[in-house]
């Protein structure tokens, strides 16, 4: 479901999403009050502005709890820290830029295969492993294999360079366990074991396989560690 009440934003929005055969879009308003009517459709996405005529895209979230994914879109960047108070899956500014959705639409399909996954998954943390029950077969992994770890919202994919797993936890609640005081949070999506850094800049550190991965500004702080 989109909800903008700029028709040519609406538009492009609408070109952006036909690049995805597996989304179809059920409605398309201009305000919050008009789609009202409609949340008894089955809804797995709402893609809505925050500046709405009426009710604005932030109340409306709040309403429609039940609907696992919202993507806020704004020309507003400082409305971002807003969106927190409310289940928000991504923010994403405008003009909206291709690279940037098709990014945001890569994450939402991860997510929705890590939700449906998750619901055969059991997980057990112990000193120096973790026990992932998938269906009938059970997967055993040591943390010391463990490369780095993916947050998306309530979930988090554990990879290691056998495979990837995912668990129902999230990445803050799995940090706090005291056999992961070896990983330090780079990101809002990344936590990575300390030995396994090998360079950083600016934007983004290098793992060992030559993986790299972003800097959030607000982690910054826990690389001083390693070093200018």
């Amino acid at each position: 479901m989109i909800i903008e009440d700029d028709e040519l934003d609406r538009l492009v929005l609408h070109q952006h999403i036909k690049q995805f055969e597996n989304i179809a879009v059920v409605g398309s308003f201009d305000s919050a009050e008009q789609a009202i009517p409609h949340l008894n459709t089955a809804i797995d996405l709402i893609i809505l502005d925050i500046d709405l005529p009426g009710m604005s895209g932030i109340e409306f979230r709040k309403m429609t709890q039940k609907i696992p994914a919202c993507i806020f879109v704004s020309s507003h960047p400082e409305y971002a820290i807003n969106t927190f108070e409310v289940d928000t899956f991504d923010f994403l500014t405008k003009p909206l830029k291709s690279d940037r959705f098709i990014y945001s639409m890569h994450k939402l399909f991860d997510f929705f295969e890590m939700k449906e996954k998750s619901e055969s998954f059991d997980a057990l943390v112990g000193e120096n492993n973790i026990r992932i029950k998938e269906g009938n077969s059970i997967s055993q992994i040591k943390i010391s294999d463990i490369l780095y770890l993916e947050a998306l919202k309530d979930y988090t994919r554990i990879v290691t360079t056998e495979k990837k797993h995912c668990i129902l936890d999230s990445i803050g609640n799995i940090l706090h366990k005291s056999y992961f005081d070896s990983f330090i949070r780079i990101h809002k999506s990344y936590a990575v074991p300390r030995h396994l850094i090998r360079s950083k800049n600016t934007h983004e550190v290098e793992l060992v396989h030559q993986i790299k991965l972003p800097i959030g500004r607000a982690y910054k702080g826990n690389l001083d560690f390693f070093g200018a």
